[in-house]
């Protein structure tokens, strides 16, 4: 979930691109941004597999929203001042 973050965007997306696993269905639930944080999520674009941006009714929406189009066993929220660090994202005791 996003919401006008873009000074910590890039982080949050490099932290989740430089993870070991695979493959990671990525959703991305913006707010309706208007601080650039859509053109930092537009240079990963490629990488994205659902893109939301529109005003919703608070964090929670947000994630009901992402809750909706993930269609994987697991779900992890990552909130856009997160970060995973290195290889984090992992099953079966690949960490």
């Amino acid at each position: 979930m996003v919401f006008n973050a873009v000074q910590t965007i890039e982080e949050c997306l490099r932290s989740i691109y430089d993870q070991t696993y695979s493959p990671i269905e990525h959703i991305i639930i913006d707010g309706g941004s208007t601080d650039g944080t859509l053109s930092v999520i537009e240079k990963h674009r490629n990488k994205i597999s659902h893109m939301v941006s529109e005003p919703d009714k608070g964090i929670y929406d947000s994630m009901n929203k992402g809750l909706n189009l993930a269609s994987g066993d697991i779900v992890g929220i990552l909130n856009a001042a997160d970060f995973y660090i290195n290889n984090r994202i992992c099953l079966n005791d690949c960490c």
